[in-house]
């Protein structure tokens, strides 16, 4: 009967040496674990954009935490202006979160992996930005409506909200892979590898569309991938 006790302290010596010797290899198996996603960096702090961004002109402070494209006088909608809001990083895969508004027939876009800011629409990829609701659910869709790749890929839905209202965009870039939401649904999946698209830089800047025309912009939000 006296033996018990000591048997059962040699079991317990036993189990801790155990614990011990395996609590480190538990450690390094979970430091070798891959990363998780970088965090999101906000680019836009309510209205300003001076830390993120850079422009020539046109972009105001706007009253709702916004920021907001004003054609300059003279300035007339459907043409080009050289006034675009371009970030002052490049990106080459990443995740970006925008919350944006039209007014009526407006038309900008949002461009990526822009090689050349004086060129950007040879030298990016743009995701349109259009007034496409008065469209409706059956109406046919080009590459200008909202949700489009430019050059060549129509939405696959029109999920536009009326003019006047939040939009949302989550646009994910990886590898070749680029998927679009808008309003939280699925509007286009591209190999960016191909087409017209292949010819494009992997990496470059990220900015706005300026078309002459209303647009705002807010809760901007980046991840790089």
């Amino acid at each position: 009967m006296a033996k018990a006790p000591c048997a059962n302290r040699m079991a317990l010596m036993l189990l801790g040496i155990g614990l011990v010797l395996v609590a480190p290899a538990s450690a390094r198996l979970l430091a070798a674990e891959p990363a998780t996603k970088a965090d999101w960096i906000t680019l836009l702090k309510g209205s300003d954009f001076s830390e993120h961004w850079t422009t020539k002109g046109n972009w105001v402070k706007g009253t709702d935490d916004d920021v907001k494209l004003e054609p300059r006088p003279g300035e007339s909608g459907w043409q080009r202006y050289d006034a675009y809001l371009w970030s002052k990083d490049q990106y080459q895969d990443f995740e970006v979160d925008i919350e944006f508004k039209v007014a009526n027939n407006s038309n900008s876009g949002f461009y990526f992996h822009v090689g050349d800011l004086a060129s950007p629409v040879a030298t990016g990829i743009e995701v349109q930005i259009y007034d496409s609701h008065p469209k409706g659910a059956e109406g046919k869709l080009n590459d200008h409506d909202c949700g489009g790749i430019i050059p060549g890929v129509p939405p696959t839905k029109n999920a536009a909200k009326p003019a006047g209202e939040w939009n949302r965009f989550l646009i994910t870039c990886q590898g070749n892979k680029l998927t679009v939401k808008l309003n939280d649904q699925v509007v286009n999946e591209v190999d960016i590898s191909q087409g017209a698209l292949g010819s494009r830089p992997p990496k470059g800047y990220i900015g706005f569309q300026d078309h002459g025309l209303p647009l705002s912009v807010r809760n901007i939000r980046v991840r790089p991938l």
